[in-house]
C-alpha cells in the first residue's frame, strides 16, 4: 500500500481530549503516512463526529466527540490506532468505502498473523452512529464466532486521510504496519505541548464540541 509508513508507538497514555488533539496535529503537520499505536488514560470512551450526545449512554465512562465519524467507542479494554495518509496518495483520494475497506483488510491480515482468526463483514448500508460494536457495517472486522471485533472512523481533509479505528483484540501494531507498507521506520514524535494543550482544552474538552449534535 506505500513504501514507506513511519511508525509510532505513542508510550504516553492520555486523556480523550488530548489523545484526539494529537491525532489533529498529525492531520495538520505530517507529509508521510504516518500510523501511531496510542494507550488511554483510565476511564474514557469517544464517539463520532455525527453522533448525538443524547445517544451516548450515560455509563460511568468519560466520553470525548471524535473529529471522524462512526459510533461509540468504549476505550477501557480496546487497542486504539490512527492511520494519516498525506494527499497524493491514492488511498487518501480513494472513496470512503475502499479506503475503510484495504485499511481493514490490512487489519485482518495483521490479526491473523498474530494469532487472531478475522475477516472481513460483508456487503450493508454504513451506519451514522449507534454503539460501534453492536452494530457492524461493511468492510468491518469480525471474529470467527461472527462477532465485530475492529471498527474504525474517518475524515478528510485538504491535507489528507485520518483514519481512527478500535480494535477489540491483541494489539498489533508492528504487524499492521508491516500489512500496509514495505518499509516501516519506527519512530518517535514530539508533539508540540502547548498547541496540544490548547486544542484539548478549547476544542475537544468544551461543551461546544462536546453537544454539537
Amino acid at each position: 500500500m506505500f513504501p514507506q509508513l513511519q511508525l509510532w508507538l505513542d508510550p504516553v497514555p492520555r486523556n480523550g481530549p488530548e489523545n484526539m488533539a494529537v491525532d489533529q496535529w498529525l492531520a495538520e503537520t505530517c507529509d508521510v503516512p504516518v500510523l501511531r499505536s496510542y494507550r488511554w488514560t483510565q476511564g474514557w470512551g469517544s464517539f463520532g463526529y455525527f453522533v448525538k450526545t443524547a445517544d451516548v449512554p450515560a455509563s460511568g465512562v468519560s466520553w470525548v466527540r471524535r473529529w471522524t465519524g462512526g459510533g461509540i467507542v468504549d476505550h477501557r479494554a480496546d487497542w486504539t490506532y490512527t492511520l494519516f495518509i498525506p494527499s497524493g496518495f491514492g488511498l487518501a483520494e480513494a472513496r470512503g468505502g475502499e479506503s475503510y475497506r484495504v485499511i481493514h483488510a490490512a487489519l485482518v491480515s495483521a490479526l491473523q498473523a498474530t494469532g487472531t482468526e478475522a475477516h472481513l463483514f460483508g456487503e450493508m448500508p454504513l451506519a451514522i452512529g449507534g454503539e460501534c460494536f453492536l452494530q457492524p457495517v461493511e468492510h468491518d472486522v469480525m471474529d470467527v464466532t461472527g462477532r465485530k471485533i475492529a471498527g474504525a472512523g474517518q475524515r478528510r481533509t485538504t491535507r489528507g486521510l485520518l483514519h481512527q479505528g478500535s480494535v477489540m483484540a491483541k494489539a498489533c501494531p508492528e504487524a499492521l504496519a508491516e500489512s500496509l507498507a514495505e518499509q516501516v521506520i519506527e519512530r518517535e514524535f514530539s508533539p508540540d505541548a502547548e498547541w496540544i494543550a490548547e486544542t484539548a482544552a478549547s476544542r475537544y474538552a468544551s461543551a461546544a464540541w462536546h453537544e454539537r449534535c
